[in-house]
């Protein structure tokens, strides 16, 4: 099979890319409500992934809400504001999918979901207590990209958490993560997930 894809609607690349592009990292975005002090969103985003290493930036894309608004993580993250952005587990896989609901704006996912917030060790905002990993992030830079548009919007990481059952060092000394037992939550397409499977070693040409 060969598509054109200029002779395809936009909601029917969006089910070809989702499938097939695979499997793709999760990034559990948490970003503070502009109406109140107190109250945070939560939500998943599967076009995510990180963008270099300096400055360590990661990358997120954020589309519109059926309704044509803009969804409330994107509200809330203009240039220069900040967010946290965890890696949620396979165990965590319902909590991410029922963090997708459309709320109306300024309700908190986390007020629905078996979900608790900690300091932050160095920076302003919180993050969830149960995700084994957090970045504390800086918007960069907005991107509107595309017709809709779509925001790609770059987040300049400031902190990392990374929960000590999972960290050790390789024979270099280097930070070394378990990849196998973070068991990191994976999209696929329409309504499945991935778990990570078996890890694979491979060494680098010399």
């Amino acid at each position: 099979m060969q598509l054109k894809l200029s002779e395809h609607s936009s909601g029917e690349i969006y089910h070809l890319l989702t499938q097939t592009i695979v499997p793709r990292p999760i990034a559990w975005v948490l970003t503070k409500n502009s109406n109140s002090d107190e109250t945070y969103n939560l939500a998943p985003f599967s076009f995510f992934n990180a963008l270099t290493s300096a400055p360590p930036t990661l990358v997120v894309s954020i589309g519109k809400k059926p309704s044509g608004e803009s969804k409330d993580t994107r509200a809330n993250l203009g240039e220069g504001e900040h967010c946290v952005v965890h890696i949620p587990q396979v165990t965590q896989m319902q909590e991410v999918s029922d963090s997708a609901a459309t709320l109306d704006y300024g309700d908190s996912e986390l007020e629905r979901l078996n979900l608790s917030l900690e300091s932050f060790e160095g920076f302003p905002l919180p993050r969830i207590k149960e995700s084994p990993i957090a970045f504390g992030c800086k918007v960069a830079k907005v991107i509107e990209w595309g017709e809709t548009p779509q925001a790609l919007i770059l987040l300049e990481i400031e902190q990392a958490f990374v929960d000590d059952n999972y960290v050790g060092e390789d024979d270099k000394g280097r930070l070394k993560i378990d990849a196998k037992n973070l068991n990191p939550l994976a999209r696929l397409g329409a309504n499945e997930y991935a778990s990570l499977g078996d890890v694979l070693s491979l060494a680098r040409p010399k």
